[in-house]
């Protein structure tokens, strides 16, 4: 009988579509672009646009409003969502445990809307055997806020010096495959890395090995990262660049190019270092004998983040301590801000690299995060299982989404849905299994959604309906405008009329709040949803 395959689903953070290597990207990745060469890369997979809502479909097979988490963690009750998964879904981790995997997160959660007391919403009391991580948003990666193992508090690992967030994730992950594989167990391991999500914060040493590499500004790099997208594959020749961001200046006209160019270093030295971790975990797989016969997974919970620190006044941000401790571990002041006199990557900087580089992120995209236009939805997805049949190098054009990675993992693994035993009624699961397309067949088109503070999208095909809150819907024909440039919905009346009415059934049977009312929570206490971390 032939051993189940191992499943090790990897997540980034705020991580563009073109910074990988083999996406494009002037960023060191040949562990990802080792795995990708090898394995499947997708030309149109779809996030949900942001981070806790991304997580919760990722690890449900549902549309995050499904499973209470429509916006961030925030408890919006009695008008809004709860901000916590509900008991109406089910984990992959429960499902895979049901099946008798051992099971593992390493790494953020951010799932729960109480990070501090043990409840039914922590990855411990969703099927996860071992956790090693945070359940909060974004942090210090020296000194990361909520950092738990097991149900504890494990804020004291943080004070060893050498502590770094990333190295640690990818070290307990390497730690719980070998010991799996030792016993001879089948095993599931999702590592959620927060990099590269502000803060800015990377080790000197690899901050140093970009000195250069960005010199040349975001308009020259756009320019070369679309050309190799197209090299690569990932985009079909004709494919138009979007413009610069209109809000941003040329790099001519840019006054501190040093500085910026710092900027782009250390972000980029934050996704080496996950890629290193990678490759840490990689070589576990390796070491272990398990790695011919498990599927790889690797993606971005949403799309290059534009936002801009500190995000609220400084004094309101420093109050929250799980997402900025107010000193270093040695007792260093915080220096918080996207200014020149702040250099990121040290332990005292808190800062994030700006819209200017985000969109050079998402190239050759326009928009970002929490959008859900191409730019906040596109995600590299890279696929990998040398014992699965997949066609090597495979640059796979079919849009999928989220939805569809639970029905994968089930069907590679032979795993129940609904977990046998689980106790409570679950949703259907809302997509399909990508294991035909992967081995060489064809996929069964389905509609795509999404909805997210408002903004809202449906996929149909090559048609595209979409639209930024509080503006009306534009249509694109993606087949012919990936980067969505030319609005042809005053042309396509009858289109829009049918993918509208199409998007409002499903809201409706998802459970999306209209944003007016959710809105008005925030209005209420003095913010806004997109100011909140994640």
């Amino acid at each position: 009988m032939t051993k189940r395959p191992n499943i090790v689903l990897v997540l980034a953070d705020d991580m563009g579509f073109s910074d990988l290597g083999c996406y494009g990207g002037e960023i060191s990745t040949p562990h990802l672009d080792g795995l990708a060469r090898n394995g499947a890369r997708f030309s149109q997979f779809y996030n949900t646009a942001r981070c806790s809502p991304s997580r919760a479909s990722l690890m449900t097979g549902l549309h995050p409003h499904q499973t209470g988490i429509g916006v961030l963690t925030n408890n919006d009750l009695p008008r809004g969502y709860p901000g916590n998964l509900n008991g109406r879904c089910a984990t992959l981790a429960e499902m895979l445990k049901a099946a008798g995997y051992a099971t593992c997160l390493s790494g953020k959660w951010h799932l729960a809307t109480d990070m501090h007391t043990p409840n039914d919403t922590w990855p411990t009391r969703r099927g996860f055997d071992s956790f090693f991580g945070t359940l909060t948003g974004c942090g210090s990666f020296y000194a990361p806020g909520t950092l738990t193992r097991g149900e504890s508090d494990a804020s004291a690992e943080a004070l060893d010096p050498g502590f770094f967030y990333t190295d640690a994730i990818a070290a307990h992950g390497a730690d719980f495959i070998a010991e799996q594989a030792a016993a001879g167990n089948p095993f599931f391991l999702y590592a959620a890395f927060t990099a590269p999500h502000w803060p800015l914060h990377a080790p000197d040493e690899d901050i140093a090995r970009y000195e250069g590499r960005f010199d040349e500004g975001w308009d020259a790099l756009r320019e070369k990262r679309m050309e190799r997208l197209v090299a690569e594959g990932i985009l079909p020749a004709d494919t138009t660049l979007s413009e610069r961001d209109p809000t941003q200046p040329a790099w001519t006209a840019e006054e501190h190019k040093a500085w910026q160019a710092k900027r782009m270093q250390a972000y980029a030295a934050q996704i080496e270092g996950m890629d290193r971790g990678i490759g840490r975990i990689v070589e576990a797989l390796k070491a272990s004998g398990t790695f011919e016969n498990t599927l790889f997974v690797f993606l971005s919970d949403n799309g290059a983040s534009p936002e801009d620190l500190p995000q609220f006044d400084v004094e309101t941000f420093m109050q929250r301590a799980d997402i900025l401790p107010r000193a270093t571990r040695d007792g260093r002041p915080m220096r918080v801000g996207n200014t020149p006199d702040i250099v990121p990557g040290a332990e005292d900087t808190y800062s994030s690299y700006g819209r200017a580089w985000a969109n050079l992120s998402n190239t050759p995209f326009r928009f970002y995060k929490r959008w859900v236009h191409e730019g906040g939805i596109a995600t590299p997805l890279i696929v990998h299982w040398p014992a699965g049949g997949f066609a090597d190098g495979a640059i796979l054009d079919a849009p999928a989404q989220l939805v569809d990675i639970a029905p994968t993992i089930l069907d590679v693994t032979g795993a129940s849905y609904p977990p046998p035993a689980l106790g409570r009624a679950v949703a259907p699961l809302e997509g399909r299994s990508l294991l035909p397309l992967l081995r060489g067949g064809s996929l069964l088109e389905a509609p795509l959604y999404w909805e997210h503070t408002g903004n809202a999208a449906i996929r149909v095909g090559r048609w595209k309906l979409v639209r930024e809150e509080p503006n009306g819907w534009e249509l694109y024909d993606l087949a012919a405008d990936r980067t969505e440039l030319v609005d042809l919905a005053a042309d396509n009346p009858d289109i829009v009329a049918d993918l509208a009415a199409r998007w409002q059934a499903w809201a409706a049977r998802v459970g999306v709040i209209p944003w007016d009312v959710t809105v008005g929570i925030y209005v209420e206490r003095g913010q806004h949803p997109s100011l909140a971390a994640g």
